[in-house]
């Protein structure tokens, strides 16, 4: 009896923290539910009750214009039909980019704007981890060589005005997603810019040159290394070419860009 009650023991004990494990999950789903009944998920754009938290209603999310293939290999422009995977659009036949790729996963449109802008100016953090996983989604190629993530950063008195930089939040999202390192420190705003708002190319260009630099003291963080730029929007990409100047400057081996959305 001694001996078969010592080899049945261990079957009680996990069958015992099975039920413990049980209890402790059914408890959990019953707070869940509970707490769902005084305060129901609802759609991070329209506020209509969705079934889950971090989400969007059918009728928002089909009003989105998620952008993938075709599109160029290089810029990730998308294509009416396919050409072919390495085919380029105009645009980056006529003038290699600065960077090497560059993906983003939505269209910057009358139906993304509402929702990207409520991140920009209010800093939820639930939108960041809903937006980073469809970054990471269309921005896959990107990630196999485990590149460092750098956010755009703002300047000091604009990231004070405003609390936040919403970059920093998409790339420290991607991060928590992807398992990649970030890096808020090494890349610095050193020129307080007037906003990029209502600006032409020429003179967005104009408006952000020499206003990025990697810090002397971290460049070699960033020497040799696979670099991902994130960013909210991609408009001219003026910025990010500026970016990428100072990141090249300071010894990357590769410079690549991510970004929620782009305007087409």
């Amino acid at each position: 009896m001694t001996g078969d009650r010592t080899r049945e023991r261990p079957d009680f004990e996990r069958r015992g923290g099975g039920v413990i494990g049980s209890i402790g999950s059914l408890s959990l789903q019953t707070g869940r539910r509970l707490f769902d009944l005084v305060l129901p998920p609802r759609c991070k754009k329209c506020g209509a009750l969705v079934v889950a938290d971090d989400a969007l209603c059918a009728a928002c999310w089909s009003s989105l214009t998620f952008l993938g293939p075709p599109w160029c290999a290089c810029c990730g422009l998308p294509f009416e039909y396919d050409v072919g995977a390495d085919a380029l659009c105009g645009a980056c036949i006529a003038s290699r980019p600065l960077f090497g790729s560059a993906r983003a996963a939505l269209a910057y449109d009358d139906a993304s704007r509402e929702l990207v802008l409520s991140f920009k100016h209010g800093g939820d953090e639930s939108l960041a981890r809903l937006f980073a996983c469809w970054m990471a989604a269309a921005g896959g190629e990107l990630l196999h060589d485990a590149p460092v993530i750098l956010p755009v950063p703002l300047h000091p008195w604009r990231r004070i005005r405003r609390g936040f930089n919403q970059s920093a939040g998409l790339a420290a999202a991607l991060a928590r997603i992807t398992g990649l390192r970030w890096d808020a420190l090494s890349l610095e705003r050193v020129r307080s810019t007037p906003s990029q708002g209502g600006l032409g190319r020429l003179a967005r260009r104009e408006n952000v040159r020499a206003a990025f630099a990697v810090r002397h003291s971290r460049r070699q963080r960033l020497a040799g290394r696979n670099l991902l730029l994130v960013d909210d929007v991609w408009t001219s990409g003026a910025t990010a070419d500026a970016c990428i100047r100072a990141c090249r400057k300071a010894g990357a081996a590769r410079v690549d860009l991510l970004t929620l959305a782009r305007v087409l």
